[in-house]
């Protein structure tokens, strides 16, 4: 079994991975590339029979048609057209994008309490100097936005892996859940003591609201100007999603005008415009998309996708399998 690894040059040097490449290659011959092109690839795919890889360049039916020995196709993140070619030129596909959820939900419980209790606020402050002290408690300088997580009503767009273990790690603050996600049945969300609304009743009933709905063509612009100048004077947005998930102008709109506050871990261009406007919106609380991106969130999808990979050598079911029952979710 030949087997083409196709990942960052980054992923060959750390430490951590060397174990999970060294049991791949008790089971194949392994050829570790890094190809970021089609063209790039064609060569190695020829002679791959399985490939192990994120989700570019694209296998699309062109460059599958080039690849006649593949048999088993492992993604870190694939896209719904990508999954398509591949389940069409009968590839088993295994995906391993739900290996960074755990640290995107801790990451967006860590963003909701900086906004509600301005913690960065005051660590910059302190570090320059510029911090307050109450000296009469409890009337002078304390700031009637800095609020407490406990018994306030959380809304969470896209209630898959993330939002489901986000739900599980809001339960010791006693907040009502509201989700939205078409893809879920309600007995599934009531599991996680959550209320499945619409988008509307989301947006105007909570006080805080998540965006972590898959990126694909149906949930671009899914949170779009309506709902966004739907949400509450001095509600709290936060978004570990995509940038494509929201109006990222009426956002900024209402954000200029202190109306609400926002948590935004991922935007439109990246990097971030060192002249960005939203660098100017005190608030504005602002991440390098650093959600999902730490060391045990690397080490559990390429351990994902190792075991899958065994399990498709050995005639098991896959854990993490894309097939036509579950591709229209990506």
């Amino acid at each position: 079994m030949n087997l083409l690894v196709n990942l960052p040059e980054g992923f060959y040097r750390l430490e951590s991975l060397k174990p999970y490449f060294a049991r791949l290659e008790k089971r194949a011959e392994l050829r570790k590339k890094s190809h970021d092109t089609s063209e790039e690839i064609s060569d190695d795919l020829a002679w791959a029979d399985a490939v192990i890889m994120w989700s570019w360049p694209t296998l699309t039916d062109k460059v599958l048609k080039k690849a006649p020995n593949l048999k088993f196709a492992g993604h870190i993140t694939i896209t719904r057209e990508g999954a398509g070619a591949e389940i069409a030129a009968g590839l088993t596909i295994s995906e391993a994008r739900h290996g960074f959820s755990p640290a995107v939900s801790e990451m967006a419980l860590g963003l909701i309490l900086n906004s509600l209790r301005k913690i960065s606020g005051y660590n910059s402050a302190m570090r320059n100097g510029t911090e307050q002290w109450v000296r009469s408690f409890p009337d002078e300088a304390i700031d009637p936005l800095e609020r407490q997580l406990t018994g306030r009503n959380v809304g969470i767009v896209g209630f898959g892996r993330i939002g489901q273990r986000l739900a599980e790690l809001l339960r010791p603050f006693d907040v009502k859940i509201l989700a939205y996600d078409p893809y879920l049945p309600a007995i599934a969300a009531e599991k996680y003591y959550a209320e499945l609304a619409p988008l509307e009743k989301l947006a105007e009933k909570s006080e805080i609201v998540v965006l972590c709905a898959a990126n694909n063509p149906g949930t671009e612009n899914l949170f779009s100007r309506k709902y966004v100048y739907l949400l509450r004077k001095n509600s709290i947005l936060v978004n570990v999603g995509r940038a494509s998930l929201i109006d990222m102008k009426a956002l900024s709109e209402r954000l200029e005008k202190e109306e609400i506050i926002a948590a935004i871990d991922v935007f439109d261009v990246e990097p971030l415009a060192v002249d960005s406007h939203l660098r100017k919106l005190k608030n504005a609380y602002l991440t390098p998309h650093r959600a999902g991106g730490i060391y045990e969130s690397i080490e559990r999808i390429i351990e994902m996708l190792a075991d899958d990979f065994e399990a498709f050598l050995d005639g098991k079911a896959l854990k993490y399998r894309i097939d036509e029952k579950n591709v229209s979710a990506l």
